[in-house]
Parts: structure tokens; sequence; C-alpha cells
């Protein structure tokens, strides 16, 4: 749920915002009682072991370089004449 501030709350508690940002809180900002904004946490990044990623790539069917070479000429132009 967002909480609504306004401009001047937004410019005179921008600290106090900061945090309750970090603490994962949403806020509508108004002007003049009408919304203009929206201020919100950015997704956080997680960070995932090596170890983790080699283990999930294990399993993965192996890549047929040739064939997917083939696959990608038949697909796209490869002429490397200007066109313009």
């Amino acid at each position: 749920m967002s909480k609504t501030i306004t401009q001047r709350e937004l410019r005179n508690n921008s600290g106090r915002i900061m945090r309750a940002l970090d603490r994962g809180e949403t806020f509508i900002v108004t002007r003049h009682g009408l919304p203009v904004g929206e201020l919100r946490p950015l997704p956080r990044r997680r960070f995932v072991p090596a170890a983790d990623v080699g283990a999930a790539f294990a399993s993965a069917p192996r890549l047929d370089f040739r064939r997917l070479r083939r696959d990608l000429d038949a697909l796209v132009d490869q002429d490397p004449r200007f066109r313009g």
C-alpha cells in the first residue's frame, strides 16, 4: 500500500523517506493535491554463487555449434554489402 506525501514533505523529509524506501515502502507524491509521481524501491539484486550457476547449467543439453550456425545463416542475411 502506498503512502501519499506532498512535494513539500518529500523536500523537507527526504532522509526519512529514503530510509522508508530502504525498508520497502512506496510513496505517491502529490502537487496541489494531484498525484504527480511514485517513489518505490528498486528490486534488490540477488547474488547467486558460481557453483549454483554451474549446477543449473550442468544438466542443460549440449549446444551443437554447427547446427546453430546453419540455423542462423538460414534466418539472417549475412551479406556484408552496404544497404543504405
